[in-house]
């Protein structure tokens, strides 16, 4: 049986936008892969967007652990993908740490779907790509979600 994962960034949304895509995908919890979860934007701090998801009555988990390396995060915002990709597996997913958090998120999505955030619109550009890429052996249909 197949299990649901869904990807978003938040990039060109507001928090409402965000509950209200989420609740239209079903989705249970929102599972915030961002190594820094602080944003200038409104509302995508840790802090307030846990709290507008729970009043949404949505989960949230902060994974920061399957988060970029600040390398890997200035090769996104470079435009090098590949840089990036690259980067995250060695330093991050290719490590028993990296292992052990990526085992952390397929138990969390096993019960209800999850939704991975991140700040990128485009998931071909952000390390959510290579999340899905890793669970999809393991039976998850990924989505990716746009505002």
């Amino acid at each position: 049986m197949s299990k649901q994962l869904f990807t978003i960034g938040y990039e060109g949304l507001d928090s409402e936008r965000l509950v209200g895509v989420l609740r239209s995908a079903g989705v249970a919890t929102l599972a915030d892969v961002r190594a820094v979860a602080n944003s200038r934007k409104r509302g995508f701090s840790k802090g307030a967007l846990g709290t507008s998801l729970r009043e949404a009555g949505l989960g949230y988990a902060h994974l920061r652990s399957l988060g970029t390396p600040k390398s890997g995060r200035q090769a996104a915002r470079a435009g090098d993908a590949a840089l990036m990709r690259r980067i995250y597996c060695e330093e991050v997913l290719d490590t028993a740490a990296g292992l052990a958090a990526l085992d952390e998120l397929a138990a969390l999505a096993e019960g209800a779907p999850i939704c991975l955030l991140c700040f990128e619109r485009d998931p071909a550009g952000c390390h959510r790509r290579v999340l899905a890429e890793r669970l999809a052996p393991r039976g998850f249909v990924v989505s990716d979600l746009f505002g």
